[in-house]
């Protein structure tokens, strides 16, 4: 999409059959670059009996082994790429915590193809070029900052690039430059909206009128909270750096009803997450992604280990994506149940009184698994029965979750605050 170019693309609205043709001529040729270009490919195809012409439809996709961190990390740092260094005109990465950052490279036409689908996001955000944006995702390797950045400015935009924290001037710039829009995680977007409500400032003669948040999961209570707190509209942007970054899918503002992924770009599919068979539409497991028109680092059935479950087209042709309720490396297994942070959140924020400010803790004590959830009042809530908060929260994580656990309240601001990815987990069992 260039700047001029307004409403939808056409592919957006095309017919499946017509998008299903696009996907099939695009998979063939991304899956004959990452052969003939990329040893890591070269040798998995090898090791697995496949050849870029065994592809006869989509389908055949499934014939073809995944990608996963592991790969990335053993090719550490550009030996994913499929062009030469000469032609990769930038680099993004991981943060690393559990290990080595994950690296991807970009060519020129990758660059271009990255600002179109993140200009295409904030249009079906509800975006237009007459806007202000303001960028809050941090800058750097991580890729949310840029992403967001070329993307509002392919749309033609006015692009504020205020980065991660200092949130007190973040509140400032908010009032003094008003922008009609704000690209940030959702959790750091509570900490900015906590900042704007200690000013005494009124959300409601701001212009800002839509949050397009991503970078971590987040429930239908965050997206409430946020909402009638900020007086905007908070939609959900999807990516992740090893596809693209963001923009890989997003939520369309006249129907709010879950990203919808660009799959001219992007081919998901949904496996279950212990066999690597794929499901059908409409089954949650795990969501992996194969690139169609990346160059300097194709990706194959990359396992993004991101829960989730495929639906049809709303808004766009092209399917939707459930909210994430979780991330498998992020699930916890406590005392033989399966816990995810996002089901205790949305336990928390069915209690008035408690905010989605909260931490776990997990712990030992001999055999036997502990938890430990750590939740701020709202400031209204100070002078609250304290017992009766507690029993509420216990009665709803052991009734819908299924576990008992000990509850710790916490006063306004006590908890330490995110500026970027909040951490909501501290595992001490590892």
């Amino acid at each position: 999409m260039s700047s001029k170019q307004l409403g939808y693309e056409a592919i957006e609205t095309a017919s499946v059959d017509e998008l299903r043709d696009l996907q099939f001529n695009r998979l063939k040729t991304t899956l004959i670059n990452a052969y003939n270009n990329s040893p890591v490919y070269t040798k998995k195809f090898d090791d697995h009996g496949v050849h870029p012409d065994d592809l006869t439809c989509l389908e055949d996709l499934s014939k073809f082994p995944f990608t996963t961190k592991a790969d990335m990390r053993d090719n550490y740092p550009f030996g994913m790429f499929a062009l030469p260094m000469e032609k990769i005109v930038r680099v993004h990465a991981s943060s690393g915590t559990t290990g080595k950052p994950t690296v991807v490279g970009y060519s020129q036409n990758d660059i271009d193809t990255w600002a179109n689908v993140v200009a295409r996001s904030i249009y079906a955000a509800g975006g237009r070029p007459k806007d202000k944006v303001h960028v809050a995702y941090g800058y750097g390797l991580f890729t949310g900052g840029f992403g967001a950045h070329y993307g509002a400015e392919r749309l033609g935009c006015t692009v504020i690039p205020m980065g991660g924290g200092q949130t007190e001037k973040q509140v400032q710039l908010l009032q003094d430059f008003d922008p009609d829009i704000i690209m940030v995680t959702p959790s750091y977007m509570l900490n900015i909206a906590d900042e704007i409500i200690r000013q005494g400032i009124d959300p409601e003669k701001m212009a800002l009128r839509t949050g397009i948040f991503g970078a971590e999961p987040w429930t239908e209570g965050m997206r409430t909270d946020l909402q009638a707190r900020m007086s905007m509209d908070a939609v959900d942007i999807y990516g992740l750096s090893e596809m693209m970054g963001p923009g890989v899918a997003q939520e369309c503002i006249e129907t709010m009803d879950g990203p919808t992924i660009w799959e001219d770009h992007f081919y998901p599919e949904i496996i279950n997450p212990v066999t690597g068979e794929v499901v059908a539409d409409g089954e949650e497991g795990e969501l992996v992604f194969t690139s169609l028109t990346k160059e300097a680092m194709p990706m194959i059935r990359y396992r993004t280990r991101d829960l989730t479950r495929l639906l049809p087209g709303s808004a766009r042709t092209m399917r939707r994506m459930d909210k994430i309720t979780g991330r498998s490396d992020d699930m916890l297994i406590i005392r033989g149940v399966n816990v995810f942070p996002t089901q205790i959140e949305t336990q928390i924020l069915a209690i008035q009184g408690l905010t989605p400010h909260y931490q776990i803790e997990v712990g030992k004590k001999g055999n036997m698994d502990t938890i430990k959830v750590q939740v701020e009042l709202a400031p209204e809530a100070v002078n609250e029965n304290y017992d009766e908060l507690v029993r509420k929260l216990n009665h709803k994580i052991k009734t819908f979750i299924g576990i008992s656990c000990a509850i710790e309240l916490k006063q306004p601001h006590e908890l330490p605050r995110s500026e970027g990815k909040a951490q909501r987990v501290i595992d001490n069992r590892k």
